[in-house]
């Protein structure tokens, strides 16, 4: 009986160092796999560029019958492919990815000067942005700012709120969707750069107006509210994304949850800290959250576990639960183990084939299953967060 423990023991012993092992090698392991594949990324979107009109830049996805699927700079995704290059060049410090990462980078700057969209922290924050902290080239500063100045133009001081869409005028009057959260970080940045308060106060109304009017009792998220300009009214709140209305569509809860740890990290106001715990809380307490951690596309989707897995929103929660860590200290082990789970799921399950899937990082994303678009594919947004997660993740093992 006593070998019997001693063996089991030993079993025990070596099991937790493989685990332990696996989660210290994971950012290497998972960077090497990225260095290969985004090499042939860029080749695919290199060769797919022949075949296209100029203005098409960055991938987005790979569409039914097996094309890459290259987007113009206007495309909301547009920044993500550069952003993921820079996130390269962090991690290697390897100039090949620098010169790569500002190749892609440069192909977007037009749309500083694009006011048609609220996407401009997606596009030029997460290209541009990084690119500036990385290199402090003050060109990409003054490009920075000049997209911050483009962003605040959408600003409707009425409602408070940023407008998100211009399309669908049948549906809403003025649309503002959970994912805008995402974009109030380049205002932030262009406060910190300038100390001009229009900047700070526009991406602080936004985000209470958010808390104020997108979110239910149980702090899940609508993915659109639709204001009256004029006397700031809420007319409409609807899930455009979502399995319905009423659902809880998991990139919008994944948005929300990352957007208002920013807004603590930028403001310090607890408002912001209590309404990420929340979301957070809402997000792993419910009842369909799959065991490993990498969400359906709508937690409230009627065939589930029939129903397609959202990878993307699995890297933004991962990603966001790194950073909350470092605010909420008394839940930081909990959030830690929990983004730890979901990069060790993603690496072992949901990693393309080396070679394969046009230099695409992970699998099984999905973009909007009401429209049927962007099912079951990867996406570059889900790259993207990806590889900031595990720099998150490197980060606080080293204590930067």
């Amino acid at each position: 009986m006593q070998s019997k423990f001693l063996i089991l023991l030993v079993v025990l012993f070596f099991t937790g160092c493989a685990v332990h092992h696996q989660q210290e090698d994971i950012v290497g392991t998972d960077f090497d796999f990225a260095s290969r594949q985004l090499q042939i990324a860029v080749s695919e979107v290199e060769k797919a560029k022949q075949n296209e009109t100029p203005d098409k830049v960055s991938p987005r996805t790979i569409e039914s019958e097996g094309c890459l699927h290259l987007v113009p700079s206007r495309d909301w995704t547009s920044g993500f492919f550069p952003g993921t290059l820079w996130y390269m060049y962090e991690y290697t410090d390897n100039n090949q990815w620098k010169e790569l990462a500002k190749k892609y980078t440069a192909s977007i700057e037009p749309e500083k000067m694009n006011g048609n969209t609220h996407d401009m922290g997606f596009k030029m924050y997460c290209s541009f942005g990084n690119g500036y902290r990385l290199t402090k080239d003050q060109n990409y500063r003054d490009i920075l700012l000049q997209s911050a100045k483009t962003l605040i133009t959408r600003f409707k001081p009425k409602a408070g709120i940023i407008r998100s869409w211009d399309h669908n005028t049948d549906k809403w009057q003025c649309p503002v969707i959970i994912d805008n959260m995402m974009n109030l970080e380049l205002l932030f940045w262009a406060f910190n750069e300038t100390q001009d308060s229009v900047y700070y106060h526009i991406a602080v109304s936004h985000a209470k107006k958010t808390i104020e009017n997108h979110f239910r009792q149980d702090y899940s998220s609508y993915h659109v509210i639709d204001y009256d300009t004029i006397t700031g009214e809420v007319l409409k709140k609807n899930t455009h994304q979502g399995y319905a209305h009423e659902s809880a569509w998991a990139r919008g809860q994944a948005w929300g949850m990352y957007g208002f740890t920013m807004c603590y990290r930028e403001t310090g106001d607890p408002v912001f800290l209590e309404q990420a715990q929340a979301i957070t809380d809402f997000i792993f307490t419910h009842k369909n959250m799959p065991a490993d951690l990498i969400p359906y596309w709508d937690f409230d989707a009627p065939e589930i576990p029939d129903e397609p897995r959202d990878v993307s929103a699995a890297t933004v929660i991962a990603s966001a639960l790194y950073e909350l860590s470092l605010y909420d200290t008394l839940n930081a082990g909990k959030y830690r183990q929990w983004a730890d789970t979901i990069l060790t799921n993603l690496s072992r399950d949901y990693l393309s084939p080396l070679g394969e899937n046009k230099g695409f990082l992970l699998l099984h994303s999905t973009g909007s299953k009401p429209m049927n678009s962007e099912v079951d594919v990867p996406l570059s947004y889900a790259d993207y967060y990806f590889l900031e997660a595990l720099l998150r993740k490197q980060k606080l093992k080293s204590g930067k």
